[in-house]
């Protein structure tokens, strides 16, 4: 692509009936300084055979804010410059020839204040069917203090979650209902009663149990409610069952809602396929009636896996972070499903940070600050058992909830011993960890010690304490750190 191919043309020229190269109608300037108040956007771009890489970025910018394929003169009605987005900076991906990153960045007046579906419309709309591209994939965003104020962000907070549960200092323990279908209601509520009785914090529903033949919602909410309020009788703590409202509709979705509220749950699920406007309204009726929002990302993997097209889930948590959920399904890294740590961990700072930090090795390519919004619960979930408590603790902290479906409800002595394992082994480690011990390389000796005392814990690591998923991660970082050399 030579130089004036480059340049943008101005003037007369500029408005000439005919087709102009994306570049020269504006949409890359090399020399762009954005500004604080611009979105921010990373492309990961595969052009075709023969597209020059500046073109396709600023063809990027052009497909995803104000142009067409040709040149069109009502540009000239509106301050055209201002809407215009612009791509800024291109560079090769590291190790990955013939794939660029490119730097978008757009204007605010471009966007509706506190709207993700108007967000999404414009920056992911067309510009990924795009032919002159093969493949295309939204890294990350930068959203300016003044977009993210326009949001409420999650209605609970993890603040707030914390007080209403009475639960500080250690993550909360889960499970999801097994089998997710097929279960009877009053069989679906024993699960949940087992469970919470043997020492978890929640049990779940999963993301495709909602009305079906086998049991329909409104006997699911009773019974599991009935669970909740007898363990809690009994064990004197705060429990809870995420409840799925989600529905065909916004009025069922609502109908559901209101009656997990009447009942006295504290937390209602909803699943990402929902999509953003609803998952707006229901996390506005969250916060209008003290409800804790479980957002399960179901789909995700259909866009935010591959590493050339799509969308990352980093991507995903901050829109969902702005849009208002509590909890977040955000990986695990151990478990059965993709996710490679750092990565993974670039997520989990997503959700709790007050303000992300430039971290590439995780994924972060712009600094993000969160202004006033509440932090998202991050949930592990997906293949994990209690003989992975120690890699699970020092990757992610206290502020996470551990979900062990499988590994609770497999448990070979039942699913009440299962809970017990996972809370006994949640409960040694964290001790172990407050002692200042080195739980990443001592936990299995940590494990092993506790489980002398409790059976439930010893059958649990004899049963799984060998299993693993060493599957390769697909959506890894491009950068890694350099070792240092020493003089």
């Amino acid at each position: 692509m030579t130089s004036d191919a480059k340049t943008e043309i101005k003037g007369k020229e500029r408005y000439k009936a005919g087709v102009l190269k994306y570049a020269q109608m504006g949409y890359w300037n090399g020399d762009y300084v954005p500004k604080d108040t611009d979105l921010l956007a990373l492309f990961r771009i595969t052009p075709q055979d023969g597209v020059d890489e500046i073109e396709a970025a600023a063809a990027v910018a052009g497909e995803s804010s104000t142009a067409t394929w040709t040149v069109v003169w009502t540009d000239r009605l509106t301050a055209s410059d201002q809407y215009r987005a612009k791509a800024y900076r291109v560079e090769p991906v590291p190790g990955q020839p013939g794939q660029f990153f490119c730097w978008v960045a757009y204007d605010l007046i471009l966007f509706e204040p506190g709207s993700i579906a108007n967000l999404t419309a414009s920056i992911i709309g067309n510009v990924f069917s795009f032919k002159p591209l093969k493949a295309a994939r939204l890294e990350d965003m930068r959203l300016p203090t003044a977009y993210v104020t326009t949001y409420k962000g999650p209605p609970t907070g993890i603040v707030v979650e914390r007080e209403r549960l009475d639960k500080f200092g250690k993550p909360l323990l889960g499970a999801t209902t097994k089998p997710k279908l097929g279960l009877s209601g009053k069989n679906y509520g024993r699960v949940v009663y087992e469970g919470l009785k043997g020492g978890l914090d929640f049990m779940k529903d999963d993301e495709n149990i909602n009305s079906q033949l086998f049991m329909h919602w409104r006997d699911r909410f009773l019974y599991c409610m009935e669970a909740v309020n007898k363990a809690t009788a009994e064990t004197g703590e705060v429990k809870g069952h995420y409840l799925n409202i989600t529905a065909g509709t916004m009025e069922e979705m609502y109908r559901r809602a209101e009656f997990a509220h009447e009942l006295g749950s504290v937390i209602v699920m909803v699943d990402l396929i929902v999509g953003w406007t609803a998952i707006q309204s229901i996390s506005e009726w969250c916060r209008q009636h003290d409800m804790i929002l479980h957002m399960h990302r179901a789909g995700h993997g259909t866009y935010t896996r591959q590493k050339n097209h799509g969308i990352s889930f980093r991507v995903i948590s901050k829109w969902l972070r702005l849009a208002g959920v509590d909890h977040l399904h955000t990986g695990t890294s151990v478990g059965k499903l993709e996710g490679d740590p750092m990565t993974v961990q670039g997520f989990y700072n997503i959700c709790r940070e007050g303000k992300n930090e430039v971290d590439l090795q995780r994924g972060l390519f712009f600094e993000q600050p969160w202004a006033d919004l509440a932090k998202v619960m991050p949930v592990a979930s997906g293949g994990i058992h209690a003989g992975q408590m120690h890699q699970l603790l020092d990757m992610f902290g206290d502020d996470v909830v551990l979900q062990f479906g499988g590994g609770t409800i497999g448990h070979p002595m039942g699913i009440q011993a299962g809970a017990q394992a996972n809370r006994v082994a949640l409960e040694a480690m964290v001790l172990a960890r407050n002692e200042g011990r080195d739980i990443k390389n001592e936990g299995p000796e940590i494990l092993r010690k506790a489980a002398k005392w409790c059976k439930p814990l010893e059958s649990a690591l004899d049963t799984w304490g060998n299993i693993t998923f060493n599957y390769a991660s697909t959506d890894t970082s491009d950068f890694v750190p350099t070792p240092s050399v020493a003089m």
